[in-house]
């Protein structure tokens, strides 16, 4: 590795570049968070403005306020495995720094620990992160069975001939 300083600087780089990529993660989850919230308070606030709840329009609103609250709980679990993606990879990052100056330094008993933990830190980043990648999946499947079930719902009610028609 001595002989190629592009292997050092690839140890240290690639946990950077993944510790960005989990930032943009955690920023756009966070916000997909804060609308499934804003959504989740909105069909509150109508469920409890309604005196008859066993109307269609208020089951179809506790639907979505049950679905509401899948979604951000998964949101929230995706937002916890991308921070700890991000602390794992911030975290191999500098273990890499440290063992990269270990090494033309001679200390040799830091090297080994140093690379089982950088790799270690890797790993769970790395597994962090694809969970955390599979639960918005999820969390975006939901989403999208609330759409369709909306959309089912309006054209039972206006037709679909109507509906296509306004679309043109």
């Amino acid at each position: 590795m001595e002989s190629n300083p592009f292997a050092v600087l690839s140890l240290i780089v690639a946990p950077a570049i993944l510790t960005n990529a989990s930032s943009v993660l955690i920023m756009s989850t966070s916000n997909r968070l804060a609308r499934g919230v804003d959504r989740a308070r909105e069909l509150s606030r109508q469920l409890e403005a309604t005196d008859d709840l066993s109307t269609n329009e208020a089951q179809r609103r506790l639907r979505e306020l049950t679905a509401a609250e899948r979604r951000t709980l998964l949101l929230l679990r995706s937002l916890r495995s991308f921070y700890v993606a991000l602390g794992a990879f911030a975290f191999a990052a500098l273990v890499s720094l440290v063992g990269a100056v270990s090494v033309p330094l001679q200390l040799q008993v830091l090297v080994v620990p140093l690379e089982l933990a950088g790799v270690t830190a890797g790993v769970v980043a790395v597994a962090s992160l694809v969970s955390g990648s599979a639960l918005l999946l999820r969390e975006t499947r939901i989403a999208v069975q609330i759409v369709n079930e909306r959309a089912a719902t309006i054209r039972e009610r206006f037709g679909t001939a109507e509906i296509v028609s306004r679309t043109k």
